[in-house]
């Protein structure tokens, strides 16, 4: 296979790979510019001079200074913790495109309420709007990946639903440089902390209106007994008629999915959680797509986003415009990396490759940082001029090599996965409750690690990278690979008869197999294998 092949479960018509699919994955994956921007700035924001001469930081002494930046960083976490869970209701009777709506306002709202936020009014406003931007962010970051994943052929899933990792990148990459912009061009002043703040506010607005220009997902609307519109709405991703056969099949598919799910869990509001606790495969499932956001964010990366003046003073970075300087070329490698990893691996290479090798070595290169920080100790002896001696250069080159290594693999992959591999009539619920978890870690890692790096210091290194080491073990025992599988497979794959390590090669030589029998039977049947007649539609979707 060439870098550009796609791995496709049955001949797909090339009308499919369109302009609109991708337009619709475009927009929605603008929540995530908003998430990795709120990652990317806020920490920089909360170093500059004049947002602590604002709040009047010299009143508090260092460590209540370091609980206020962690309350003010990790109340974001905590309201996306309780937006991804509140997804669930919204995903459910609103669908997919209105309930994206309703949390891109939420952020829009609580972003403005930011931006009152001053000195003599305290840090209220600000500690409020920061938990409604979380309430919005979350509950997008869980309704965003079920909404691509549901509209993307198979072939293209992967790098569809990357592109809300690609959005991720894209505002990490304004954010850092943003805060580099106003700390070297502007003077101390509340418009040079204010402005990232109220940078916030395109792309949440972007999104909010390029909401009404996109489809509402087919095959939620199946579930609503919207069939008219849902094939509407399909027709007009896929740019097909109809009475196409790659239409019928996956219609079919769809059909036989949700006539399962009825007849076993149901389509109703409760019983995906009936489901959830009596069905040990959809528990699994929950449990996998838990656990991936566990390790994620046992691998530092949030760590890093969010206390990045900090990580790069422990390597001996000095100076504030340093900092934001490293930090922002972070951003530049991860956004060139992530472009990579769109364009030629996620599809390609394979999810559970990517997680075990990124792992690996991303793995070795935050042991060799611990150990350059325990053997240098550039903290208690810096340089005479405050450059980097030869061994802090060695230190920064294995940090971006980490983020070229981890970008890859435990950064997107993880939302794809978690995308793929839930029932439909789950999906919504088994999102929401893998969004939930990566928030929940995430603000636990946001409220803990100045303190980790204050107690612990270059042992923080060996710690995340010890637990990348373990992720290896969890991914090459317990999960399948899904490139290229259909939604409506993945039971199959996930079948206690599989093992992991050897699914998908099962399961897509059987899809293969299906997919001659059906053209057989169609073919025996007189009809064409392109089109057929208004009349005989329901002969072939019963053959």
């Amino acid at each position: 296979m060439g870098i550009f092949s796609l791995q496709e479960d049955r001949p797909t018509p090339k009308a499919v790979y369109n302009v609109r699919v991708y337009t619709c994955a475009t927009v929605a994956a603008f929540c995530a510019v908003m998430i990795g921007y709120d990652s990317a700035f806020i920490g920089g924001t909360l170093a500059l001079t004049s947002f602590k001469t604002e709040f009047n930081w010299k009143q508090y002494s260092s460590h209540q200074a370091a609980i206020i930046s962690e309350n003010i960083v990790s109340l974001y976490q905590a309201g996306a913790f309780f937006g991804a869970l509140g997804a669930y209701a919204a995903g459910h009777y609103l669908g997919r495109k209105k309930g994206l709506q309703v949390f891109s306002a939420t952020f829009i709202l609580g972003a403005g309420l930011m931006l009152g936020a001053n000195g003599s009014r305290g840090l209220g406003l600000l500690y409020a709007g920061r938990v409604l931007a979380g309430l919005g962010v979350g509950g997008a970051s869980n309704l965003t990946p079920i909404y691509i994943s549901e509209l993307a052929p198979p072939a293209i899933r992967g790098r569809l639903v990357g592109l809300y990792e690609m959005g991720w990148q894209i505002g990490g990459v304004v954010g850092y440089w943003i805060n580099y912009g106003v700390s070297t061009t502007m003077k101390p002043s509340r418009s040079q902390w204010i402005i990232p703040f109220a940078v916030q506010l395109i792309p949440a607005g972007l999104m909010f209106i390029g909401l009404f220009f996109i489809k509402e997902s087919p095959r939620w609307l199946m579930t609503r007994n919207q069939r008219r519109k849902a094939l509407k709405n399909l027709c007009w991703i896929r740019m097909l008629p109809e009475d196409d056969l790659y239409m019928l099949e996956e219609v079919s598919a769809i059909d036989a999915a949700l006539e399962q799910q009825h007849a076993t869990v149901g389509l109703g509001f409760w019983q995906p959680f009936v489901a959830l606790w009596n069905d040990r495969k959809v528990s699994y499932r929950f449990f996998l797509g838990c656990s991936l956001f566990f390790w994620q964010n046992t691998s530092g990366i949030n760590a890093i986003n969010y206390y990045s003046p900090t990580v790069f003073e422990s390597i001996g970075v000095t100076g504030t415009n340093a900092s934001l300087l490293t930090t922002g070329v972070f951003g530049l490698v991860k956004a060139a990396v992530t472009i990579i990893w769109i364009l030629f691996l996620v599809d390609n290479f394979g999810r559970r490759n990517l997680l075990i090798y990124g792992a690996f070595l991303g793995g070795l290169c935050l042991y060799y940082i611990g150990a350059y920080i325990k053997i240098a100790d550039p903290t208690h002896h810096p340089t005479t001029n405050g450059s980097l001696s030869s061994g802090g250069i060695s230190a920064m080159a294995f940090f971006y090599l980490w983020a070229v290594f981890y970008t890859p693999s435990w950064n997107g992959t993880p939302w794809v996965y978690n995308s793929e591999i839930f029932p439909q009539n789950v999906r919504t619920l088994g999102q929401a409750f893998a969004a939930a978890s990566n928030w929940l870690f995430n603000f636990l890692v946001a409220r803990f690690t100045a303190q980790m790096f204050t107690a612990m210091g270059y042992g923080v290194y060996f710690f995340f990278a010890s637990l990348m080491m373990c992720s290896i073990v969890f991914t090459f025992f317990l999960l399948p690979e899904t490139k290229g599988i259909p939604l409506e497979s993945m039971d199959i794959l996930f079948s206690k008869e599989l093992q992991p390590r050897i699914a998908h090669k099962i399961v897509m030589k059987q899809l293969h197999d299906d997919e001659e029998a059906f053209r057989r039977n169609v073919e025996g049947s007189g009809l064409g294998l392109e089109k057929g007649s208004k009349e005989n539609l329901a002969h072939i979707e019963e053959v």
